[in-house]
């Protein structure tokens, strides 16, 4: 196996490069059910606020990012489309869990007395999840130094919308089980278990409350070859969200280092 020594380096969002590495980067994020939004309008958003988050790269500043961190203020954004598109996707998942979703419905209602930050992250399939407590650490820093210049970003809470997947009958082991005709049958699936895409996810959600959830496009025909391919080796992605207060992360962030460090 051949290893690729790869330095990557961390910039602000930057408006006049990132829009359509962001925007590859979200659709990924939200998987088959990317065309319930309009992506051009999220992505404009994020870059509305290039000194909150940070972007990845390898080649330069004016490369296209690999991976991306940010979080929105939901309630000062409230009136924006995009944002009321994410507020009612984000109750109607979360019914998947009561409990989480009555928490939300009042996070989220224009009436609430506290703001809520919307965390979206993601990375190319091959970033190492060395990356992600930098990522974070930063965010907190700038948060902190918005709160001093009285910026919206004084959260109570904080949700992310990530990514997880089960495993299903894969249709490559069906069919070489059916090329075996007799013998052993193909090795079968936990269909209970919960795997993650984000790594992370599994410490981050200890010290709050989450759901999975199925995306709403998953029945559609054109849900396109993505999840054809993932279904033919037996897996089936599904959205995660997790609801952490803002006195939590940084601990969270702490553990994340600590998990990720080279030296672990």
């Amino acid at each position: 196996m051949d290893i690729v020594n790869v330095d990557f380096e961390m910039f602000d969002p930057q408006p006049d490069h990132d829009f359509h590495g962001l925007k590859t980067l979200l659709r990924q994020l939200f998987d088959v059910d990317n065309t319930l939004f309009d992506l051009s309008a999220l992505t404009d958003l994020i870059l509305s606020q290039p000194l909150l988050g940070t972007t990845v790269k390898v080649d330069g500043n004016e490369s296209d990012p690999y991976a991306f961190l940010t979080v929105l203020n939901l309630q000062e954004h409230k009136d924006k489309p995009i944002v009321q598109e994410l507020v009612k996707y984000i109750l109607a998942r979360s019914q998947s869990s009561p409990s989480l979703n009555k928490k939300l419905k009042e996070l989220l209602s224009s009436s609430a007395p506290s703001h809520t930050g919307l965390i979206l992250t993601e990375r190319l399939i091959n970033v190492p999840a060395e990356i992600v407590p930098p990522m974070y650490k930063m965010l907190l820093e700038e948060i902190s130094w918005a709160i001093e210049e009285n910026e919206p970003y004084n959260f109570s809470n904080f949700l992310i919308l990530s990514k997880t997947y089960t495993e299903i009958p894969s249709k490559i082991d069906a069919l070489e089980s059916r090329q075996q005709k007799k013998g052993k049958k193909g090795s079968s699936k936990s269909k209970n278990l919960l795997f993650y895409f984000h790594p992370e996810d599994e410490t981050i959600q200890r010290s709050g409350e989450h759901a999975s959830y199925k995306y709403v496009k998953e029945g559609d025909s054109g849900a396109a070859d993505s999840k054809r391919a993932f279904s033919d080796f037996g897996i089936m992605p599904q959205g995660h969200m997790i609801l952490v207060g803002k006195d939590e992360l940084p601990k969270i962030v702490e553990d994340l280092e600590k998990l990720f460090s080279p030296d672990t």
